[in-house]
């Protein structure tokens, strides 16, 4: 085994903690991870990792070293397509990762212009509502609505996602329009249960510049956003919602904004991709497309 394979097998190890979460990445047995640290260490004349029964972490030593190595594979990795990016400009695979419904009506029916701009790359797009984790999904770079947890990435703040009230025009017909959120106790509610934690989301608004929640009675819980907006729709009780994703319904007067002044508070869009990663142009150049395509259909 090389040095550079070496290396790329360390990074992996510091980013996913884990030697058995490294072998299932790289499809090789967890001997050969163990092996191939020994090997380094020996090499590198120091620990570079200190284990535990739980988890295995980089050492003062072991971190430094993971920076340089990071800078190592990428120099070596923009080497060896020196020569075919200039002959053919960039080659290979952008994966990517988004929340489902971007993906799906704004990021996909737009794919052909990229690719028609870059025909020497190709496109794996990821749709979920679920945050991934960037190296265990193999991800190259992930569309993230919402505060941050992630550290150790690059962020690109792009704008904040208005999120507006709706019910349908028969519900409204049936129950009346709340004036107030306080109203809400004697409405319906189309809960959304949070692909993270898996608990109901309480309905949230902004007053007086602060934030208050509610639990209003509820008939249905869904999971997904395609599935609250279907509810919304057939009339089963109102739904907070990013605006871009109702438009179309609100301009047929499918839907109906209600209670416009008690909103939630606007969630941050942001791109987030690897200091390292293999894709190296090929992750800028589709971040930098995507930026102002989610800026003028989702951020309008």
């Amino acid at each position: 085994m090389d040095r550079i394979d070496l290396f790329r097998i360390f990074t992996r190890v510091v980013e996913t903690s884990s030697f058995t979460r490294t072998a299932n990445m790289l499809n090789m047995p967890r001997s050969t991870i163990s092996t191939a640290i020994r090997d380094l260490e020996t090499r590198a004349g120091t620990r570079l990792l200190a284990r535990t029964t739980r988890a295995v972490s980089p050492t003062q030593d072991g971190l430094a070293f993971y920076k340089r190595c990071l800078r190592v594979i990428g120099e070596v990795e923009d080497i060896e397509t020196l020569f075919r990016k200039d002959r053919d400009g960039l080659s290979g695979v952008v994966r990517v990762n988004m929340p489902g419904r971007i993906g799906r009506l704004i990021v996909a029916p737009a794919l052909p212009d990229f690719l028609s701009r870059h025909p020497g790359l190709s496109v794996d797009l990821g749709v979920t509502d679920r945050a991934i984790n960037l190296v265990e999904d193999r991800a190259d770079c992930v569309l993230r609505v919402g505060p941050l947890q992630d550290s150790g990435l690059i962020s690109r703040r792009i704008g904040e996602l208005n999120l507006i009230n709706v019910a349908s025009a028969a519900y409204l017909d049936q129950f009346g329009c709340p004036a107030h959120p306080n109203a809400l106790n004697d409405h319906y509610v189309v809960r959304y249960a949070s692909p993270v934690t898996g608990r109901p989301e309480d309905w949230e608004w902004q007053e007086g510049g602060e934030t208050r929640t509610a639990s209003p009675p509820s008939r249905v819980t869904v999971d997904n956003a395609e599935a609250l907006i279907a509810c919304c729709l057939a009339g089963l009780g109102l739904i907070q919602i990013p605006a871009y994703d109702v438009q179309q319904h609100i301009q047929a007067g499918e839907l109906v904004r209600v209670m416009p002044e008690w909103c939630a508070e606007a969630l941050p869009m942001t791109i987030l991709y690897p200091h390292r990663h293999s894709a190296g142009d090929r992750v800028t150049t589709f971040v930098d497309w995507l930026e102002p395509l989610i800026k003028s259909h989702v951020l309008t």
